[in-house]
């Protein structure tokens, strides 16, 4: 038996991918007295690192069988005890401890390849550093003065909030939706602006959907805002994404700002944090001089970044465990605007974060929460009739509105949500079949081309030159003199209008994943489940399609895939918050 062999077979049944086959010849080719339990304990860590983790945790894998499923055709392995891995991994010359530089690095019972681990390092120790610095030079008798304004009761999450983020360099701020997270920051840059009128403030979000709907909410939030004239005109008009704030080098992971020439700001706003991966925020933390104060607002218990780490998360353990200094510098709102102690949707989200699935079904169930509904799916592959047809009642609306204006707006107050991409009840399938039946009831009419009118799109890459940003959405429509157009909204409330063949890349809205979903809310949400359980499906995926309406929210399923939906949360292994303890 070869070395190769436990990762040859993996990756035959299908489980490791051409990656891990071809790094694991790669790591046999430059190690030295690396044996098979070493070599696949790496392939391991490219494996889950693929998945989302930044390491793998040898301690939950030693002694048992992987992978962990119920598929009778798969035959699992079974991995080394704890301490003779780490042995074997000791003994290779390629791997290499906390202080080392090789390509595996082992800490604890984390094994890590050197780039995350890196990541990991750098941000502890950058948080570490600036939560250990105060501001001095703050007119302590106007700061009163102005939180007392602003901020009237004492007895106020978002006063505290609004303290810490003031003085101190580096602080996070999380809670759910209506918990006032966007309001809370637009005082607290109030309240900073009377200290010092010339302060330079960044906004910054991971997408363009989430920078613009952070820029129109501050916007929004001004008109009643009680303070001077000159503070309102102070504040900033533009977000940015983070890569376009930390300029994009074309073809390039690295950008134009870094730790060597750092951003000329004093204040940078993170927006929706919770979907920001380690490499990106390290590299924003890097690129912020120590002297700014770096405020992240996010809602921990939302999906986490589509790409590495767990980071918001790992953050906010610190205030949970509440035994580190920096928890200080975390503030968790918890008391929701939105939602009062009436609301189903408040109620149903509170019950799929804390993975009560019981609580969850009777609530759902219940007659005194007509707001929050469940509907159970049967076995076959097409849609229930009621289903379609309320799906075509709610789009129907949008479909007979007299101007694009109405459209737009008719269009954003509902929406389907799909769990994956693929599958019978995935976006693809799902936005065939309402557009079938929409044009069978000849609401819609299709044709040969690309685009027909009154056909709803979504952007998938942003394009700054013209604005459109990954997530927005509009509509083609014909214009007066019948010619397809987009329209999409503007804060000023009159749509943009551009050619469909000048748009970056888009494609059909009528259903969204719930990825997508982020940072964006609706009146009604119909969220629909695979008739199949899947690691894909988790409390977090859940929780963040239920808080995406304001008003209503429609579940279809199977119950008992909802059920282990609720039960199983986002896996994937980080040494982040251990990094935060040793750095201390």
């Amino acid at each position: 038996m070869t070395k190769l062999a436990p990762i040859q077979y993996l990756y035959n049944i299908g489980i490791f991918s051409d990656l891990e086959l071809h790094f694991a010849k790669l790591i046999l080719s430059l190690a030295k007295n690396i044996d098979e339990n070493a070599l696949l304990a790496i392939a391991l860590a490219s494996y889950f690192t693929n998945l989302g983790s930044s390491c793998v945790d040898l301690s939950l894998l030693a002694d048992k069988y992987f992978p962990q499923n119920n598929d009778p055709d798969i035959k699992p392995i079974l991995c080394p005890n704890l301490e003779s891995w780490q042995i074997s991994l000791n003994n290779c010359n390629i791997v290499g401890s906390s202080n080392d530089y090789c390509p595996i690095i082992l800490h604890g019972n984390y094994l890590y390849l050197y780039r995350y681990f890196n990541y990991e390092q750098q941000l502890a120790t950058q948080i570490i550093e600036r939560c250990q610095q105060l501001y001095q030079d703050i007119n302590q008798t106007l700061l009163e003065t102005s939180l007392n304004k602003l901020f009237p009761s004492n007895n106020n999450q978002q006063k505290v909030a609004a303290m810490t983020a003031i003085s101190q360099h580096f602080c996070v701020i999380s809670g759910g939706p209506g918990s006032g997270k966007t309001s809370t920051v637009t005082k607290i840059l109030a309240v900073l602006l009377e200290q010092n009128l010339n302060l330079k403030i960044a906004l910054t979000a991971p997408t363009g959907k989430a920078a613009m709907r952070l820029q129109e909410t501050l916007i929004n939030t001004l008109p009643n805002l009680n303070v001077a004239t000159k503070i309102k005109q102070a504040m900033p008009q533009q977000a940015y994404t983070i890569h376009r704030l930390l300029g994009s080098l074309h073809h390039s992971s690295y950008f134009r700002y870094h730790q060597h020439r750092q951003l000329p700001y004093d204040i940078i706003i993170v927006d929706e944090f919770s979907m920001v991966d380690l490499p990106l925020i390290t590299k924003l933390v890097q690129a912020t001089p120590k002297s700014a104060r770096l405020i992240l607002l996010g809602d921990k218990d939302q999906l986490v970044s589509i790409e590495t780490g767990t980071v918001l998360n790992d953050i906010c353990r610190v205030a949970i465990s509440d035994k580190l200094p920096m928890a200080k510098n975390i503030v968790l709102l918890d008391k929701s605007y939105r939602f009062d102690e009436t609301s189903g949707i408040g109620k149903l989200s509170q019950a799929v974060k804390q993975g009560k699935h019981e609580a969850a079904f009777n609530i759902l169930n219940a007659k005194h929460y007509p707001e929050v509904n469940w509907y159970s799916l049967n076995s076959s592959n097409n849609l229930p009739t009621d289903l379609i047809n309320y799906i075509v009642t709610e789009f129907s609306h949008y479909l007979q509105a007299n101007s694009p204006e109405q459209m737009l707006s008719l269009f954003n107050s509902f929406c389907v949500l799909c769990a994956t991409r693929k599958g019978y009840h995935g976006l693809e399938a799902i936005n065939h079949q309402i557009e079938k039946e929409l044009n069978k009831r000849k609401l819609i009419k299709l044709s040969n081309y690309r685009w027909y009118h009154k056909c709803p799109i979504m952007i998938t890459s942003n394009h700054y030159g013209l604005e459109l940003f990954n997530g927005d959405i509009g509509i083609i429509l014909r214009d007066s003199n019948n010619e397809l157009k987009a329209f999409f909204p503007a804060a000023n409330g009159k749509p943009r209008i551009f050619w469909p063949n000048r748009l970056p890349k888009h494609e059909i809205v009528y259903a969204m994943t719930i990825h997508k979903s982020q940072g964006s809310e609706f009146d009604k949400v119909l969220m629909l489940l695979p008739k199949i359980s899947s690691s894909l499906l988790t409390r977090e995926l859940i929780y963040t399609g239920i808080t995406r309406a304001r008003k209503q929210v429609d579940i279809w399923s199977d119950k008992k895939v909802l059920t282990n939906a609720i039960l199983q949360q986002v896996n994937r292994s980080s040494g982040l918050y251990e990094q935060l303890q040793s750095v201390t």
